[in-house]
């Protein structure tokens, strides 16, 4: 690939990818719909690394856009600035530019004041109540706001004014490029819920389940992400932690592994609810169990059984084990949620540094320290 091609596309500068496959990983009983995408980057030039991510800008639902439009009495074909100060519809910036999901301050600030009888709103907006907002903000959208104060009139380039721009979503990127040439894969979970007796959804997520098929259709960068590499030497060992769609990065970097004779020994956990219907890769994953390509494989499926099992119990399980690895010089890495997840596998890090390795609950904290600045501790959590 010439440099010169490589550059050409950009976050500036998105290329349009084509989705070429678009599937189902959990089965029928799951509680979720989490997809295995495979995009086209042909003729993109686009590079990535394993650990990169894949920056996608999506279009808002069309439906919630026409709810709007019809709420506001537009017609949609009035012109109104981009982002960038371009003249374009209203119901394309609407659907490719704007906000439309969470509302921004700025709508609530002139509901507030355009609605006399928003007093209720303009006390919400003092900024020691803060926590009282989020609660109300919680499943509510842009269309709530209008519907709740329909004494707030706008004109198109008002509205649009106090609406924030729509940003590009990152996804961990879950393939290998020496395996995939020019495509990449994705391990997205569908994000759909109930609020106010409407049904929701996640932007980006189910822009992908349902309305990205064609040609050019889904704009994408490579977004890096240095601290997130496979080991610079191929000899040392990785432990990798990944439930739910975390399992992305560590397929890909499975893949590189295998791709490039990498002589480490691989340990992967990985969790999700059920094993029969949440089990992402389950073939996979054996198939490289069976090859010796992975190491040691634990599953912690949390609702298979009375009590609730996590990644953090299986890592404690095998505190000895494991312990003996990061002795040995192994890498630990960490993807996934980083409010709940995240801090519950570090804590179980440091209950198995203390058990095994026989350290003060001061000492465990030192090893980890180490274990960081060796940037042998390599996190991607979102």
């Amino acid at each position: 690939m010439s440099t010169e091609v490589a550059s050409i596309y950009s976050r500036k500068n998105p290329f349009p990818a084509t989705m070429a496959v678009n599937r189902p990983l959990t089965l029928e009983g799951s509680e979720k719909d989490t997809r295995h995408y495979e995009i086209s980057l042909e003729g993109s030039g686009l590079a990535y690394e394993v650990g990169d991510s894949l920056g996608v800008f999506p279009e808002n639902d069309p439906k919630l856009v026409e709810q709007i439009l019809k709420t506001l009495g537009f017609t949609g074909e009035e012109l109104v600035a981009d982002p960038a100060g371009e003249l374009v519809a209203l119901r394309n910036a609407l659907l490719k530019d704007y906000i439309i999901t969470t509302p921004a301050k700025q709508l609530l600030q002139a509901a507030a004041e355009k609605d006399e009888g928003a007093e209720f709103l303009k006390e919400l907006l003092n900024p020691e109540v803060k926590s009282e907002l989020d609660a109300w903000l919680w499943g509510r959208d842009v269309l709530d706001v209008l519907e709740e104060f329909p004494l707030a009139k706008f004109t198109p380039e008002e509205f649009v004014k106090v609406l924030r721009k729509l940003q590009p979503r990152l996804y961990s990127i879950a393939s290998s490029q020496k395996v995939v040439g020019e495509a990449v894969h994705l391990t997205v979970a569908s994000v759909r819920y109930e609020a106010l007796n409407r049904k929701r959804s996640g932007v980006a997520s189910v822009f992908l389940a349902e309305r990205s098929e064609g040609v050019g259709r889904i704009p994408v960068f490579v977004h890096t992400a240095k601290h997130f590499r496979v080991p610079e030497d191929p000899a040392a060992d990785m432990i990798m932690v990944g439930p739910g769609t975390g399992i992305a990065p560590f397929r890909a970097m499975l893949q590189e592994r295998k791709a490039t004779g990498a002589s480490g020994r691989n340990w992967l956990f990985f969790g999700e609810q059920r094993s029969a219907c949440d089990f992402f890769y389950k073939e996979e994953f054996e198939a490289w169990q069976s090859e010796g390509v992975l190491t040691r494989f634990d599953t912690a499926f949390s609702r298979d059984q009375d009590y609730k099992i996590y990644v953090q119990h299986r890592i404690v399980e095998n505190a000895q084990e494991l312990y003996a690895w990061l002795e040995r010089g192994a890498y630990f890495y960490i993807c996934g949620d980083a409010s709940r997840m995240a801090k519950d596998v570090d804590d179980a890090l440091h209950k198995v540094v203390e058990k095994a390795g026989g350290k003060t609950p001061e000492e465990a904290a030192a090893y980890m320290a180490e274990l960081k600045k060796a940037k042998r501790y390599r996190k991607d959590v979102y």
